[in-house]
């Protein structure tokens, strides 16, 4: 199958057999985080902490960018509901383009400015510069891993996420050799612990990238989407520019969401060691549950997207609901098994009886947010696929900024509630954002396509 047509309805079927592959990458990427840290972790608790310091500062800027790119997901989708499929390679190109120039400002930002930054951070001496021998690493690798994710959004608007996802997926063997060869410091080549680590995440990186370019060089589509056809970019008439901020609307999302749960482990770490730890296992869970969501968003903007392409106001609501609705059932079917499972998962993460008696009654609480910032994301998602930018970004501002972390300070300190005021922050901050931006997508349904 060569992409979707402009004759698609976009029903259940479509969406979820977008969305399973989309998933199962989405997860990769955690997997590759978790392979990391484990590795790590059983090395050296040290080294842990130089690594998980100096991911801290790549993450944000990683997520941003990935935001800024959305674009080429949401402009692809569009040309191919607009019956100008054999167009789609001037979205890819152009997003190539702008993928380079962005991952060389991102790794250049974080590579000189990040070690400066650690060392005024307060943090000591040594862990400062363990951590910032890491993020250097790391730095390196956001060239290759924008570049991969240019592909695969253009691949899955064009309606086959299995490369990516199966590239994700060897990527990650690729990383757990390294990780296993490196990190113990006897591959003779000089490396181990951290620094190691981002090497391995490197390393995967760069087979990821050879796999995705390997696969569109390859692939016959590649020709008849236009892809390696020359000109053609001048008959755009401007959808550079709304390519572009379609992306500016989702970075700005993602950079405030990062960062304001980042400054949410600060409020944790403002009640005791304890606490940061517990919040630390909570949000690592909710991350894992989250790629679920974040998988079915990118489906949904696809179909919302070859609707509002194709100027169908019942394929764009049709596509949305159909995108809330399997969301809302996934999230469900998690919190049925996080709730009773949360002793479980708890210890899977630690032995300490201490840490157990706040991670898990916290894990029976988040499931009250779980599906709120599942249907939050798919909305906000599939409101920028039909045009609609940065209101979605107001609400994320307002709700996760302005709203979650001042009322997570205040439940966690002056109310007295620890670790379980935090969980009522992003459940409040979590139902806000949701209900605004599903408002704001069947508001907009009642009203023509611009």
């Amino acid at each position: 199958m060569h992409g979707a047509t402009t004759g698609d309805r976009g029903g259940l079927g479509e969406l979820l057999r977008l969305a399973w592959p989309t998933v199962l990458a989405r997860l990769g990427i955690m997997a590759m985080g978790l392979t990391d840290a484990i590795v790590v972790g059983h090395h050296s608790a040290t080294e842990l902490g130089y690594h998980a310091l100096g991911w801290a500062p790549t993450a944000v800027v990683l997520t941003t960018a990935i935001g800024l790119l959305i674009g080429v997901q949401v402009m692809a989708a569009r040309y191919v509901g607009e019956g100008r499929s054999a167009d789609t390679g001037i979205v890819l190109r152009r997003g190539l383009a702008y993928g380079f120039w962005l991952g060389i400002v991102a790794t250049a930002g974080l590579y000189f400015a990040g070690p400066p930054l650690l060392a005024l951070s307060g943090l000591a001496p040594d862990l400062a510069a363990g951590a910032a021998a890491a993020l250097r690493i790391f730095a390196l690798s956001l060239l290759p891993y924008v570049l991969c994710c240019v592909c695969s959004f253009w691949l899955e608007a064009l309606g086959r996420p299995i490369p990516g996802m199966v590239a994700m997926w060897i990527a990650n063997g690729v990383n757990l050799a390294l990780n296993l060869w490196l990190v113990p410091g006897t591959s003779g080549l000089g490396v181990e612990g951290a620094v190691a680590s981002a090497w391995a995440t490197f390393g995967a990186r760069i087979a990821l990238m050879a796999m995705l370019f390997g696969y569109l060089w390859r692939w016959a589509g590649s020709r008849t989407h236009g892809v390696f056809a020359r000109g053609g970019d001048a008959r755009d008439d401007g959808r550079g520019g709304e390519q572009r901020r379609v992306g500016y609307g989702a970075g700005a999302s993602y950079f405030v969401e990062t960062a304001a749960f980042s400054g949410m482990s600060l409020v944790a770490g403002l009640i005791g060691s304890l606490e940061v730890a517990a919040w630390a296992v909570v949000l690592n869970v909710a991350a894992i549950i989250f790629m679920g969501p974040l998988g079915l968003s990118s489906a949904t903007a696809v179909l919302v997207g070859r609707a509002y392409g194709a100027r169908d106001r019942a394929g764009v609501l049709r596509a949305g609901g159909l995108g809330f609705g399997v969301t809302a059932a996934l999230t469900a079917l998690i919190c049925a098994i996080v709730w009773p499972g949360a002793d479980l998962i708890a210890r899977g993460y630690s032995s300490d009886p201490a840490l157990l008696r706040l991670v898990a009654p916290a894990l029976v609480l988040s499931c009250l947010f779980f599906i709120a910032d599942g249907l939050q994301v798919v909305a906000a998602t599939a409101l920028r696929a039909r045009g609609d930018i940065w209101l979605p970004t107001a609400i994320h501002v307002g709700c996760y900024a302005v709203v979650m972390l001042p009322l997570g300070w205040a439940l966690a300190h002056p109310a007295g509630l620890g670790l379980d005021g935090i969980v009522w922050a992003v459940i409040v901050a979590s139902l806000l954002s949701s209900g605004l931006l599903l408002g704001r997508f069947l508001l907009l349904a009642r009203q023509p396509l611009g």
